[in-house]
C-alpha cells in the first residue's frame, strides 16, 4: 500500500449500523429545532402585529377623549380651537380662510355693478385761415378750430352695488355728482341699464342711482360695521380703473374711526370722519364699491385711497350708509339734520394758546388755527333761530360730550331734520342750555 492510499474500511455489520443510528437523530433533532424557530418567529411577529393594532386603537380611543375633555375646558374658558375642516365641495389645497374668502366673493359678485359716466362733449375740427385774404393773392393760412356738433363720450367710471330687488344702487356722491352727466349700470352677467340718480347725501359721500330691471335682482346683505375689529379679514370688490369688472382684493381692517380729507379729479375736498381703514387694494374705479367680511356682508363703501402711499384705502361704515337707503325707500330722497354753524373742535394747542377754560368742544367761529373766519351761523339756519353767537363754545349735543374723536357733526347725523335737541354751550366763561330743532341741509 502506498503511503498516499487511505486505509481501507472493513465493510461489517458493527459499525454500519451505529452511523445509519446517528444519521436519524441528527434529522429528527434538525426537524425538531426548525419547527420551534418557526413557532418562535411566528409568535414574534404575531406580537408585533398585535402591539401595533392595540396601539393604534389604544391612541385613538384615548386621543379623541382627551382632545374632546380639552375642547370643553377651552369652551368653558370662551377658547376656540381653529378648525381645520373643508367645507362640503370643497378643494383640500385651499386654506379654510380661502375657502372662505371664495365663497364671499361668489356670494357677493351677482350684487356688484359697474357705473359708467357719459356726458355728451363738443366735436372740433380744424380749418385754416387766410388773415391777408383781401390783401390780394399772398398771405399764409392759420389753422383754426370750430365746433361741428357734439358727441356722446365715456368720462368716468365707478363701482357700486345692488339694494334692493326693485333696482336701488348705492355708490359714492363723487361717482354720481356730475348733474349733466347720463349714468349707465353694468351688471355681472353683462347687462346693461340706464340709471337715474335718485339722491345724493348732502353730508355724506353717498348716493343712490335706480335702474329698472324684469324680475327681482340679487341684493347685498348689509352687515354691521359697528362690530368691526382691527385685523378682522376684509374683501374688495370694484370696477377698477373704469376697465377691470368685479376685481377683488383681500385685505385686514387696519384701523377704525378714521378721519381724513378727500378729494381730486377736480372735486372740492371732503372731510370724511368715523371711516375704515383697509390694507385692502381700493385704486381709481373701486369708489363706491363694497367692502365685505368673510361671510359676504357689506361693511363698507369703499371711497377713497392715500396718494404717495401703498395699501392704504378707506371705506364708509356701511351703518352710515342705512339710514339713507330706509329714507330713499320711504321717501324717495335723503335728508340731512342741520344745526348751521361753522367751528373748530378745541385742541390742548388752542386751549393753550387762547387761554381756554375747557379742553374740548365745538368753538363757533373759528378756524383749524384759532382764527376767527367770517363765516359763523348760517342766516336762517336752527343755529341763528336758537339764539347761537360768534365764540360760543357747544360742549355737548343731548348729553353727549364733543370731543376731538366725538365731534359735533358726527353726533348730528345721528338724528333726523325736525328733531328737538338740547345744546350746553359755554358762553363767556358761563354755561348755558339752549334748545334747537334741527333744521335740514339741501343737498
Amino acid at each position: 500500500m502506498s503511503i498516499y492510499d487511505l486505509p481501507k474500511v472493513e465493510n461489517s455489520s458493527g459499525p454500519s449500523l451505529k452511523s445509519s443510528k446517528l444519521s436519524d437523530l441528527k434529522k429528527k433533532l434538525k426537524s425538531l429545532f426548525d419547527k420551534q424557530t418557526k413557532l418562535v418567529f411566528g409568535f414574534l411577529i404575531l406580537t408585533v402585529i398585535l402591539s401595533t393594532l392595540f396601539g393604534f386603537f389604544g391612541g385613538a380611543v384615548f386621543g379623541t377623549y382627551f382632545y374632546s375633555e380639552i375642547t370643553k375646558h377651552l369652551n368653558s374658558l370662551n377658547i376656540t380651537l381653529p378648525g381645520t375642516e373643508i367645507p362640503p365641495g370643497g378643494n383640500s389645497a385651499i386654506l379654510p380662510q380661502e375657502d372662505a374668502v371664495i365663497a364671499a366673493v361668489k356670494k357677493a359678485s351677482p350684487s356688484v355693478v359697474s357705473i359708467i359716466i357719459t356726458k355728451d362733449l363738443p366735436i372740433y375740427e380744424q380749418y385754416y385761415l387766410n388773415p391777408f385774404e383781401d390783401f390780394g393773392p399772398f398771405g399764409f393760412q392759420i389753422p383754426q378750430l370750430r365746433q361741428k356738433g357734439t358727441e356722446k363720450q365715456e368720462v368716468g367710471g365707478g363701482s357700486g352695488f345692488i339694494v334692493s330687488e326693485n333696482g336701488l344702487v348705492l355708490t359714492n356722491k363723487h361717482v354720481a355728482e356730475d348733474k349733466e352727466a347720463e349714468y349707465t349700470v353694468l351688471t355681472n352677467d353683462g347687462k346693461k341699464y340706464p340709471a337715474k340718480v335718485l339722491a345724493r347725501d348732502p353730508a355724506q359721500d353717498l348716493a343712490i342711482l335706480k335702474i329698472d330691471a324684469k324680475g327681482p335682482l340679487p341684493v347685498l346683505v348689509l352687515g354691521d360695521s359697528d362690530n368691526l375689529q382691527n385685523g378682522q379679514t376684509v374683501i374688495a370688490i370694484g370696477n377698477v380703473l373704469g376697465e377691470f369688472r368685479n376685481s377683488t382684493s383681500v385685505g385686514v381692517v387696519s384701523g377704525l374711526g378714521r378721519t381724513i380729507s378727500a378729494g381730486g379729479g377736480g372735486t372740492q375736498a371732503e372731510v370724511l370722519e368715523g371711516v375704515i381703514q383697509t390694507d385692502a387694494a381700493i385704486n381709481p374705479g373701486n369708489s363706491g364699491g363694497p367692502l365685505l367680511n368673510l361671510k359676504g356682508q357689506v361693511i363698507g363703501i369703499n371711497v377713497a385711497m392715500a396718494v404717495g402711499a401703498e395699501n392704504v384705502g378707506f371705506a364708509i361704515p356701511v351703518n352710515k350708509a342705512k339710514k339713507d337707503i330706509e329714507q330713499v325707500k320711504s321717501s324717495g330722497k335723503i335728508t340731512s339734520p342741520f344745526l348751521g354753524v361753522y367751528y373748530t373742535l378745541i385742541t390742548p394747542e388752542l386751549k393753550e394758546k387762547y387761554n381756554l377754560s375747557v379742553d374740548s368742544g365745538a368753538w363757533i367761529g373759528r378756524g383749524a388755527s384759532g382764527e376767527k373766519i367770517k363765516e359763523a351761523i348760517a342766516l336762517g339756519s336752527a343755529a341763528e333761530k336758537a339764539g347761537l353767537k360768534v365764540d360760543d363754545i357747544i360742549l355737548e349735543l343731548n348729553g353727549e360730550k364733543i370731543t376731538l374723536d366725538n365731534s359735533l357733526a358726527k353726533i348730528i347725523l345721528k338724528y333726523n331734520a325736525g328733531d328737538k335737541v338740547t345744546l350746553k354751550i359755554l358762553r363767556s366763561d358761563q354755561e348755558k342750555i339752549v334748545e334747537v330743532t334741527l333744521g335740514e341741509r339741501a343737498e
